[in-house]
């Protein structure tokens, strides 16, 4: 199986972009000192794409994405912080 993905390009005045992919559902929980993140197809797919963008070479290290349930994640999920590391 192949699955294409768009990544858009890292530009160090706009910083990272996100794009999500319609009717996508994120939520997350942790559980028993667990971190547990649930999705829809639509939602895998745009976490994906997340991290592909931050996985570029030329994004530094420290950029991040944020999630909660204000933004992005279902009502009642926990933030969640990806970041990249060196």
């Amino acid at each position: 199986m192949k699955i294409e993905i768009d990544v858009p390009e890292y530009d160090p005045y706009m910083g990272v972009r996100t794009e999500w992919k319609r009717g996508y559902k994120i939520s997350a929980r942790i559980e028993d000192g667990i971190v547990i993140i649930g999705a829809n197809c639509a939602g895998l797919v745009s976490l994906a794409q997340h991290m592909l963008t931050l996985a570029q070479p030329q994004v530094p290290e420290g950029c991040h994405n944020h999630y909660d349930d204000l933004n992005s994640l279902e009502s009642g999920s926990c933030e969640v912080i990806i970041e990249k590391i060196s």
